[in-house]
């Protein structure tokens, strides 16, 4: 029995749909998406909390399946294996909007999946998933205070564009994606190309104003197949904290401020042990160990409310301003091998950068539903549990550090020289070999000084500052580059990368209703001058990309020539330029549009290949003096050979000042010749001269 209801609605231009009733009916939440013709099929399941859990296990998956886009997987095996970095990156952008929707202590497992069905090669299923996972709480049970909605945003010719297509986004200076409630901004991603504060928040409001359409919709479908909400009732009161609180409130601050993360974190604990033991004095062995649990979690609170409180009212945890920026060191070819290297520290946040430099080979192949592509600039992110302090399992890369990763990487892409510029491919890796917040924007600002270290010509340097917010009633406090525990315990994570003249990127997700247009101006505008400063620390350590390449890094050279001149250069089978390549060491290529790159693995051997390559395909010039072998011997003259596999003649009229009686007097097979090139007949001749070509004190002889 079909019982599938569908909601439609014209979204800016796009046929937009949820249909809901019909596919995975026995998940407590499904809904298949429709924006044009990309289709995703999105669920919401729930299972009660193990017992001691204290955390919120919500877990997100998505799936563009290759049948979506009428393809097979390429390589052995063919099927979908690992999830992709864009499936990665799309899994947390549809995470961060909805997990603060929750109540706050709930703690049953929550998955939601998507999978992509349909896609049409114009609309990303990104957005349409990100709508899904909301659609599925919101007529699930689960206690989601949604709905949410989402959009992409460009801005193409000076104009918003509400989800433009991925062919218009090529275009456009920015690519913002925007999630929020009917009231509410909550989350946003982005990448720009140098755009002004005002661009993007006009960006975000205008992506707000479009996302209240696919809100109401939601809403509506909700008020007619909407289940129940399952009652949940917050934990009650830890009746401990108000026990910490009068036997110690008056060292809870003074622990709480302690300069120093190490140091922080030591009296912290210390604190604690102490209170454990206090109040847990006389407890019966069989409930010594719950009630220690309890106190612990009371301690953490009553830490939180001091945090919350302290910074509220305008004073840091570690003494600064809201607006000031930690103490920057920077540091250039911090290792001798490495084509570029940088060290950034930023308070107790430091990241190990380094730039290798590659060829065409090494650029990395990306498979896709919208077909292969190859991308010759990429940024990897470690984070090793040694940057803390601690200790654990060094595998595979996590979700968290291709989302930090990404983000570098699209904070620096708008400054990469194209391959015309620079042909080289450009891999950055950035070690965090210390943390305390924002070392993703340390890895922007020490991967800028990597590059400029190996000589990359960037446009533009390139800083990054995260900025925090909390809001406990009426107090508001905006900070500059916050440090770990003002993340944790924060409402804001608001992180803005760019150049002295506009943004590169931005990521922000909110953890509190109620962000006012003020609110955000006031972040982006602070956030531009922490960005200023941080370029100006920058600059004292390098101002500019080095002139030479590092002597460990590969010699690339990159030319145009004339597309008839290919055959030329490659030869019979690839006889001339397998024995190019041979001659100097180096490795030629030519692309069918008359692009030849050259790499060798020495500075000589690649200026020895693009001086033969020149050579060999550039036009004769009437009056330039040429130097060449003789190729053939005649009674009337010699063939030289100007440039390569190509001859002119030398008339025995123009070999010398003098009389010439035999020609074989003169010259002999396998000489070279200096010839003046001084004509070319009709036919494509080339008429040569060798006393045209003498020194004026020889001529005069």
């Amino acid at each position: 029995m079909n019982t599938e209801k569908v909601y439609e609605i014209d979204w800016r231009g796009t046929k937009f749909s949820i249909r809901t009733g019909k596919i995975a009916k026995q998940a407590g939440g499904a809904v298949i998406v429709k924006h044009g013709d990309t289709e995703v099929l999105v669920t919401a399941c729930h299972s009660a909390s193990r017992e001691g859990t204290d955390f919120f296990p919500l877990t997100v998956e998505y799936r563009e399946a290759y049948y979506a886009a009428g393809k097979i997987p390429g390589g052995f095996i063919k099927r979908e294996a690992r999830p992709s970095t864009k499936e990665i990156l799309t899994c947390r952008m549809i995470d961060r909007p909805i997990r603060p929707l929750f109540p706050e202590g709930y703690c049953d497992e929550i998955q939601v999946a998507g999978h992509v069905m349909s896609f049409d090669k114009t609309n990303d299923p990104d957005i349409a998933t990100m709508i899904g996972a909301s659609a599925a709480l919101s007529i699930s049970s689960m206690p989601f205070m949604g709905p949410t909605g989402s959009c992409r945003v460009g801005y193409i010719n000076e104009e918003y564009v509400i989800n433009p297509t991925i062919d218009q986004m090529k275009d456009s200076k920015i690519d913002l994606i925007v999630s929020a409630t009917k009231e509410n901004v909550c989350m946003v991603e982005a990448g720009a190309d140098e755009v002004s504060e005002t661009i993007m928040l006009d960006g975000i409001l205008a992506g707000h104003e479009a996302i209240k359409e696919v809100i109401e919709l939601q809403e509506k479908m909700v008020a007619e197949v909407g289940k129940e909400k399952d009652s949940y009732e917050p934990p009650a009161e830890n009746p401990y904290k108000s026990k910490i609180l009068a036997a110690f409130g008056d060292r809870i601050n003074p622990t709480n401020i302690t300069a120093g993360k190490k140091n922080r974190e030591k009296a912290i604990d210390a604190l604690k042990e102490e209170i454990i033991e206090s109040l847990s004095a006389g407890i019966a062995e069989d409930e010594l160990e719950n009630t220690k649990n309890e106190i612990s979690a009371a301690f953490k609170e009553v830490l939180r409310a001091d945090t919350r409180k302290t910074i509220a009212g305008g004073i840091r945890l570690d003494g600064r301003k809201t607006d000031e920026i930690r103490p920057i060191e920077v540091e250039t070819r911090v290792f001798s091998r490495q084509h570029g290297s940088a060290m950034f520290q930023r308070g107790e946040t430091q990241a190990l950068v380094s730039v290798t430099l590659g060829s065409g080979r090494d650029d990395q192949i990306v498979e896709g539903l919208n077909g292969t592509d190859s991308q010759r600039y990429y940024l990897h992110y470690n984070f090793p549990p040694y940057c803390v302090g601690e200790c654990g399992r060094m595998g595979g890369t996590k979700r968290r550090e291709i989302g930090h990763g990404n983000l570098a990487e699209r904070a620096l892409k708008p400054m990469i020289p194209s391959h015309e510029e620079f042909p080289y491919i450009i891999r950055i890796v950035s070690d965090i070999t210390e943390s305390n917040g924002s070392s993703s924007m340390a890895s922007v600002c020490g991967g800028c000084l990597a590059l400029m270290d190996a000589g990359v010509p960037i446009k533009d340097p390139v800083a990054g500052v995260a900025m925090g917010l909390v809001k406990e009633g009426d107090d508001i406090s905006i900070l500059s580059d916050i440090q770990g525990e003002e993340d944790h315990e924060g409402d804001m994570d608001f992180k803005v990368t760019g150049t002295q003249h506009g943004i590169t990127a931005i990521q922000m997700d909110i953890k509190i209703d109620g962000l006012s247009r003020e609110i955000l101006e006031t972040s982006l505008n602070q956030a531009k001058e922490g960005r200023l400063h941080i370029l100006r620390e920058m600059m004292k350590g390098l101002d500019a990309p080095r002139e030479e390449l590092s002597e460990h890094a590969p010699c690339m050279f990159s030319l145009k020539i004339n597309t008839d001149k290919i055959g030329a250069m490659i030869g019979p089978g690839g006889k001339i330029i397998r024995a190019m390549q041979e001659e100097t060491n180096s490795t030629i290529t030519v692309d069918d549009d008359g692009t030849v790159t050259i790499v060798a693995e020495t500075q000589e051997g690649g200026k020895a290949a693009k001086a033969k390559v020149e050579a060999l395909t550039c036009n004769p010039e009437i009056g330039k003096i040429y130097h060449g072998p003789i190729k053939g011997i005649k009674d009337f003259g010699v063939f030289v050979e100007i440039l390569p596999g190509l001859e002119g003649l030398c008339h025995v009229s123009e070999l010398s000042n003098e009389f010439v009686k035999d020609i074989n007097e003169i010259v002999k097979m396998g000489d070279e010749l200096d010839v003046k090139l001084i004509d070319i007949d009709s036919m494509g001749r080339l008429k040569l001269s060798r006393k045209a070509a003498l020194p004026a004190e020889e001529k005069n002889d």
